[in-house]
């Protein structure tokens, strides 16, 4: 049961009876009209600004709009009380008898509570990680790869059709210089005393099984070949490992991409779906060739250098971004550009209607011109979703962590995950919004306080879990692990003040999980559930101050089921929870 939908229901069955007296005319924009919680809880449990947003539609003041709302809503036993606030705002007390549902339904929905139909089976493409396949993910990365896989899972709850991605980053020159690198440490795996790495190739420790693997496959056939020779065969090898070594790093998260794309099969021969998506969008007026002005921000000397040619250009001012964009270097080859439209095209040719990009904070120059290609290729009809995840910075008891010595120069993925666990990771990785920078310490991730997020929702958890092992074994009863055993409970029984906080906690669970998805911002979750475990942990010490309130009372069945069915939605509710953010749900700490 959906709290803010079913009231909201209450409140559109009341405007039509409102029409069907001739009250009130017919064909109103009802779209601004919303259910939701108020700002204050004080105020009560469910508010609507139905009378304030109709009332100018329908030729009335909103208090008096509102005050016909509030007499046709107080025949419903939901409902326990009503007030008109400020300009035409109806709050709403709901009843005692209004809870008890809520539990009874969570209950018989089980696993599946608080799941949604919002998306209507409408196709979304999730895009996240795309790094350079020349080396392994670093910290950064990890951020963006946790924050993708959640949204994604997010949104398939709710009832999107959801196709997560990486576009694998492999035409650029950076391709060409991993495989120098890689060129280095073969030699190195045949004997040969390479020394310092030379600057601008690949440091990292990383390449030397890479080194090993093309000795092995080659022997000595490159010794001494120019590279025309030997850089395509070691490029592919190469990139073929890194790309194995990168899903390696994200399975460490459980995160497993479905489609993997590439940029550099975009290009193929003869210019392949770039050249063919260029020449079909110019044909649509999207390409034309014309002349740019010089950047605002570029300097005096700057401009001076500025290249003023006329080249193969993009409208995408046209469709919301600065200015239009180069598709053709001067050289004749491809931008990288260039390639984001073809892909942009590929994707929206494949029935996608939202595509998501998860990216790093130092992308936030794409944002207008990914948005502008998306409406423009397909003539508004998708649109693009860029999600920017902020910087990641490492302590250790509040001391910066140094760099990998596999990376080079930087602290892999797979040091934290390693190191601390992937559920950890995972959790404090979506803990703070995207877009606000994260101070992860390894010390403090591992502490068992309530100042630990993660420690804190798991706790709650494996309590949980605790209590209903302890439960079969003091009341002799093994069904009492079966939720099933529970379809009967009396949840009218719960009245303390501590349950019935928990009570509408799990009541808003619904609207929280549909309002994280239509805001892309998984974070919600994580901060539901840390709220949700401190209102439980609140009712575990009530529990201990009051022995009446405690779960197990001998004399006392009937209450107990009660009690013990709570902790069951309680649990149902965390572990949904949890696996929506790729966390593994505890029972034992």
């Amino acid at each position: 049961m959906n709290l803010f939908a079913h009231f909201g229901d209450a409140v559109a069955a009341a405007l039509d009876e409102l029409i069907a007296r001739g009250e009130m005319p017919a064909g109103l924009d009802r779209s601004r009209v919303v259910v939701e919680a108020p700002r204050d809880a004080a105020h009560g449990d469910v508010t609507t600004n139905a009378a304030l947003v109709l009332a100018k539609q329908a030729g009335a003041k909103p208090r008096d709009l509102a005050e016909k709302l509030v007499a046709l809503l107080s025949q419903n036993a939901d409902i326990e009380a009503m007030t008109i606030a400020g300009p035409g705002f109806i709050n709403m007390t709901l009843s005692a008898t209004f809870w008890p549902k809520v539990l009874a339904s969570a209950l018989r929905d089980g696993e599946v509570y608080g799941h949604s139909t919002i998306g209507g089976g409408e196709r979304v493409n999730v895009e996240y990680v795309s790094a350079n396949p020349t080396g392994p993910l670093h910290v950064g990365h990890c951020r963006g790869a946790i924050f993708g896989d959640a949204l994604a899972m997010l949104l398939r709850v709710t009832g999107f059709d959801v196709t997560t991605e990486y576009y694998i980053n492999d035409a650029g020159a950076q391709m060409d210089i991993l495989a120098r690198s890689a060129y280095l440490r073969y030699r190195q795996a045949l004997g040969e005393d390479i020394g310092e790495v030379p600057e601008g190739l690949y440091p990292g420790d990383y390449l030397v099984p890479v080194g090993e693997a093309l000795a092995s496959e080659h022997g000595r056939t490159f010794i001494g070949e120019p590279e025309d020779v030997w850089l395509q065969p070691v490029r592919e090898k190469t990139s073929q490992m890194m790309l194995d070594l990168i899903r390696d790093d994200l399975a460490s998260l459980n995160i497993s991409q479905e489609v993997f794309s590439s940029e550099r099969a975009l290009h193929g021969e003869d210019g392949g779906k770039v050249a063919k998506t260029l020449a079909e969008l110019r044909g649509r007026g999207l390409v034309y060739e014309g002349r740019l002005e010089p950047p605002k921000s570029l300097s005096a000397e700057e401009r001076a250098d500025w290249e003023d040619r006329e080249q193969t250009l993009f409208r995408s001012s046209e469709h919301g971004d600065d200015t239009d964009r180069p598709l053709v270097k001067s050289d004749g080859s491809y931008t990288y550009f260039a390639s984001d439209v073809a892909y942009a095209l590929d994707k929206y040719e494949r029935g996608f209607k939202q595509m998501v990009y998860v990216l790093g904070a130092d992308h936030s120059g794409y944002v207008k011109r990914l948005e502008a290609v998306m409406h423009a290729v397909s003539g508004g009809d998708a649109r693009a979703v860029v999600k920017l995840c902020q910087l990641v910075k490492l302590y250790r008891g509040g001391e910066p962590v140094r760099m990998s010595k596999r990376a080079g120069n930087f602290v892999t993925l797979r040091d934290v995950v390693d190191e601390v666990g992937s559920d950890v990771v995972r959790f404090m990785m979506l803990y703070r919004k995207n877009e606000a920078p994260l101070e992860f310490d390894f010390q403090k991730v591992t502490e068992q306080s309530r100042d630990n997020p993660v420690f804190y929702v798991q706790y709650a958890h494996a309590r949980i879990c605790s209590v209903l092992r302890n439960a079969c074994e003091e009341l002799g009863q093994e069904g009492l692990a079966d939720p099933d055993y529970f379809k009967n409970a009396d949840f009218s029984l719960l009245g303390d003040q501590a349950e019935l906080d928990v009570i509408r906690r799990i009541a808003a669970y619904p609207k929280a999980l549909e309002a994280a998805a239509q805001s892309f911002e998984p974070h919600r979750i994580a901060f539901y559930l840390y709220d949700l475990s401190s209102d439980f942990h609140a009712l575990w010490n009530r529990g201990k101050e009051s022995p009446q309130l405690r779960f197990i009372l001998q004399d006392q069945m009937q209450l107990s089921h009660a009690r013990l069915a709570f902790l069951h939605v309680i649990r149902y509710v965390l572990g949904n929870g949890l696996r929506i953010l790729g966390v593994k749900p505890v029972e034992e700490m």
